[in-house]
Parts: C-alpha cells; sequence; structure tokens
C-alpha cells in the first residue's frame, strides 16, 4: 500500500460507526470496561460511543475528528476539541453513561484545561500501522489548533504504553506532569 493514497480530512456523520470503534481502540477494552455500569459490556459501550459520535454536542463528535481514509475505508481516527470546551462537551458523555451503560460519571476528573487543543483519541487499525498514519493524523491536529489560536496540543498516554509515548516523542510531545484517567495512571504530554 502507498502512502500517498491515505487522505487526511474532517470526519462526516456517516462514518460514526467506525469512528466509535478506533476510539475504543485507543481506549483499549479495560477502560472501556471500566467504564461500564454492571451487567454492561463492550457492544453497549459501543453503541454510546457510536451515539456520541454522531451528535454535534459531544466531545467525541465526527466533528471533532479528523480521519484518515484508504479510499473510502476509515483507517485511522484524530479527536480532538478545545480543552476550555470539556465540560460543556462532557455533558453528553455523562447523559450517555447513564443511558446506556449504566452509570454516573457526573463526578470525573478533567483530562483537559483551557489553553490546549486536546488530543483525545488517536488511532490506527492494525494492518496500516507503522506507515506514517498516525504522524500525519498529529501533524493535521497541530495544524488545527494553529488554525484555532490554540497555544498548544495535550494528550494523555497510559503509562503502560512505552509505544504510543515513543510515537509522541518523535513527533515533539513532551512530558507535562502526571495523571489519572480510566483507572490507569497517566502521563501528560504537550506539544
Amino acid at each position: 500500500m502507498e502512502l500517498t493514497m491515505i487522505e487526511i480530512r474532517e470526519a462526516g456523520k456517516n462514518q460514526a460507526a467506525e469512528i466509535a470503534s478506533l476510539i475504543m481502540m485507543a481506549m483499549t477494552d479495560d477502560c472501556c470496561l471500566y467504564f461500564c455500569g454492571d451487567e454492561y459490556g463492550l457492544e453497549d459501550f459501543r453503541k454510546m460511543m457510536t451515539a456520541l459520535v454522531e451528535r454535534e454536542d459531544s466531545q467525541y463528535s465526527y466533528k471533532n475528528t479528523l480521519v484518515a481514509l484508504d479510499r473510502e475505508n476509515v483507517v485511522g481516527i484524530s479527536v480532538s476539541y478545545d480543552g476550555e470546551r470539556l465540560h460543556q462537551l462532557r455533558r453528553a458523555f455523562i447523559e450517555s453513561a447513564k443511558e446506556y451503560i449504566g452509570k454516573d460519571h457526573s463526578g470525573m476528573d478533567d483530562e483537559t484545561q483551557a489553553g490546549e487543543l486536546y488530543l483525545d483519541s488517536l488511532a490506527v487499525l492494525p494492518e496500516y500501522r507503522r506507515r506514517g498514519i498516525a504522524k500525519r493524523l498529529i501533524e493535521a491536529t497541530k495544524a488545527k489548533a494553529d488554525c484555532m489560536g490554540i497555544p498548544c496540543v495535550g494528550l494523555l498516554v497510559d503509562k503502560g504504553n512505552p509505544s504510543g509515548e515513543a510515537l509522541y516523542s518523535s513527533v515533539g510531545f513532551r512530558y507535562a506532569d502526571d495523571s489519572m484517567w480510566g483507572g490507569h495512571q497517566m502521563k501528560h504530554l504537550i506539544l
């Protein structure tokens, strides 16, 4: 496969199911299950995430998503939003979590803040990895921050994910501080 065939562009609502699956891949199954209430599982979480991607007022909205396309197939995603809008955008997640996964997340810790474009989810399908697609998505996310007048891109990477941290470091992210999210020890990195 030639990398030149991969196109990075803004997502469409019709890509919600593919985007939701990639967000869940970025989060990991363990993290998705951490957010679920008793008697709820990954399929319930997937339905919720697909509905959140379809919305325009959600942190996971297709409006906040860049997609990497191989022809018309979504092979990678970058979901990012203005950290200053976290509480406003998170309302959709809190409402949906009660409905789809039986849990109240209204007391959730903040994973971002004003002054950064928060890179919430970055994922590439396994068969498309190690071809520069994640780096191109990060570059497009940085360009988005620049267009929005936001000084930096921030993200959380699991302390148990050294390959993810190596990717982010290779494109210029640097350590800012430690954080907890989704039941995991995380590093907050900024670019």
